[in-house]
């Protein structure tokens, strides 16, 4: 009983020691979701759209599930994984309002190419702005410019069943 009231306390302590942590070292850790809006971008023949899932920063990288849909030519379409290094000196610049220049990946699941992207941000404020983002297809360079903002924090993953309670489990043994 006594290791039990030991081990509570010197937890409650580091709990309290986390809590006096300041805003700024909050935020660039983690927690908030990046949400860019789609993005359209005419060509000569077609309309391609970029849809991007809300992105999760984890070690300094915003990573996500993107599409890009071409339309008419739908078979031209591509979809997977998107990967934006965001290490926290940039991220500070742009909870400053400052213009700051990014760069990531996109990872084809279609047929597995990986593309270089250029990224630009541009804040309005801390929580909304703008960014201008390229990359390269064949001799194609494709610019979105979508709207970005932030949220609170990662939504639930949809149709993932939750484990069983401890409780459960017991019931069942």
């Amino acid at each position: 009983m006594l290791k039990t009231i030991l081990f509570l306390l010197l937890l409650s302590t580091g709990w309290g020691a986390a809590q006096t942590t300041p805003a700024a070292t909050n935020f660039v850790a983690g927690g908030r979701v990046l949400i860019l809006e789609n993005s359209i971008m005419s060509l000569p023949t077609a309309r391609a759209t970029l849809i991007v899932g809300s992105l999760t920063r984890t070690n300094g990288f915003y990573v996500g599930d993107f599409r890009v849909k071409v339309f008419p030519y739908f078979f031209k379409s591509d979809w997977g994984r998107l990967a934006i290094n965001v290490p926290d000196k940039e991220m500070a610049a742009v909870n400053q309002g400052k213009t700051t220049a990014i760069t990531g990946t996109s990872t084809s699941t279609k047929n597995g190419v990986v593309r270089r992207i250029e990224i630009t941000a541009m804040p309005k404020d801390g929580n909304h702005g703008t960014v201008s983002l390229w990359f390269m297809v064949g001799d194609q360079k494709m610019i979105f410019n979508p709207a970005y903002h932030f949220g609170d924090k990662a939504p639930a993953p949809a149709k993932t069943p939750s484990p069983p309670s401890i409780a459960t489990s017991l019931r069942q043994e």
